[in-house]
């Protein structure tokens, strides 16, 4: 486990790919206390990634400090950011993606639907092109809703899959092209804002774009600019 930051309310880590986000064997709490040598540590899981997902994930140390940051992504304040490398380039260059999504739970699959209904929930996200590389593109996604698989499910129905998914997209031989890229909230104690933000790992497709187009502060988006965690 890569801890970037931690305190005794709170970690920031690096979600390896494959790694599940919740509280069972291999799961990402299980690997923390592992990784803190200490089994019986309380670690509580605030926002989920997919499985197949990497990059920033935070996590409270208490069931308190979990309530307080769970009602920050209730209500908006607890802001996070994706990259994500698209197979084709979007019309616009930014824009908002509203969709009504269905999530099937007998085949575990989420797809876009017309009409209102049984487990049938509204999924907003923000886009802005960062990158094109002949037929791919480079794009900095901002979550307003938290659905399963959302970015994958809202561009994949829009003709522009993400390279890498081998569930709603082509299944190129690379791993998803999507990492959690930063997160920006308020300290659950002391409300100080806090924002990480990671660049990608190296390697297909990332390496096709720029490295500095993964720099902070040039994704296009506001964003808090109090306590940056930069890795590279």
């Amino acid at each position: 486990m890569e801890i970037l930051y931690q305190d005794p309310d709170i970690l920031v880590c690096v979600k390896p790919q494959g790694v599940l986000s919740t509280d069972e064997p291999g799961g990402m709490p299980d690997l923390l206390r592992q990784a803190l040598g200490d089994a019986s540590a309380e670690i509580r899981t605030v926002h989920r990634l997919d499985r197949v997902v990497g990059g920033l994930m935070l996590l409270a140390r208490s069931r308190e400090m979990a309530r307080v940051l769970s009602a920050q992504v209730a209500d908006g304040t607890f802001e996070k950011e994706y990259l994500a490398v698209l197979n084709g380039v979007p019309e616009a260059p930014e824009g908002k993606l509203r969709d009504l999504l269905y999530r099937d739970r007998q085949t575990r699959m989420t797809r876009v639907v017309q009409e209102p209904g049984k487990d049938v929930k509204e999924a907003i996200l923000t886009y802005r092109v960062l990158g094109i590389n002949g037929s791919l593109s480079l794009a900095a996604i901002r979550l307003e809703t938290g659905r399963t698989h959302q970015i994958r499910v809202q561009f994949a129905s829009r003709s522009l899959p993400l390279v890498g998914d081998k569930k709603y997209g082509k299944g190129e031989d690379c791993p998803i092209a999507l990492w959690s890229h930063a997160l920006s909230f308020h300290h659950p104690r002391t409300g100080s804002p806090l924002s990480f933000r990671l660049p990608p790992p190296g390697g297909a497709p990332w390496e096709l774009f720029q490295r500095h187009l993964f720099i902070p502060g040039t994704t296009g988006f506001d964003c808090i600019s109090h306590g940056f965690c930069i890795k590279f």
